[in-house]
């Protein structure tokens, strides 16, 4: 928006493809909206300072499965003085927690196989296995590379098999 130096800044603002208010806005204060931003503080106290490294952590580190809830009505039921409004606070808190300190999970790739993609296979030699064809042994030097023959589509149950 270099014609802002030039022009009023309606002209400057249709010049750049932006609105009236956005280029009084920019000449009031050219500084970025991330720039002016103060970061945000409490609005108040925390009401979980005095029992949260002492009573719940080590409730935490004790039983890493325990529910939120659970950790809610003893904590209530050890101080009665917090307010039964905590406790989403208490969740979130909870959720941080795990996700930086807590137990490592298991994490599981879900495998898809869509039909008609993909197919299992085996094959089998069976050369040197003796097979008998009325009641005769099967000679297998004549025949090169005799055997089995097995595939499945992942996603069924049914099987096809071919000699």
């Amino acid at each position: 928006m270099k014609s802002r130096h030039t022009n009023v800044p309606a002209i400057a603002a249709a010049k750049a493809g932006f609105s009236t208010a956005t280029a009084y806005r920019i000449e009031a204060d050219p500084r970025l909206h991330s720039q002016k931003q103060k970061p945000r503080g409490r609005r108040r106290p925390d009401p979980l300072a005095g029992v949260w490294d002492s009573e719940i952590v080590p409730m935490l580190q004790a039983a890493p499965g325990i529910r939120p809830v659970a950790i809610f009505e003893e904590i209530c039921r050890r101080y009665p003085e917090i307010a039964t409004g905590v406790r989403r606070t208490l969740e979130r808190r909870i959720g941080r927690w795990r996700a930086l300190y807590g137990p490592n999970r298991d994490v599981m790739f879900r495998q898809e196989h869509p039909p008609g993609r993909m197919g299992l296979s085996d094959f089998t030699a069976m050369a040197a296995l003796g097979i008998t064809v009325g009641e005769q042994e099967f000679d297998a030097g004549r025949i090169d590379g005799i055997g089995r023959f097995h595939t499945k589509p992942p996603s069924s149950a049914r099987t096809a098999t071919g000699w």
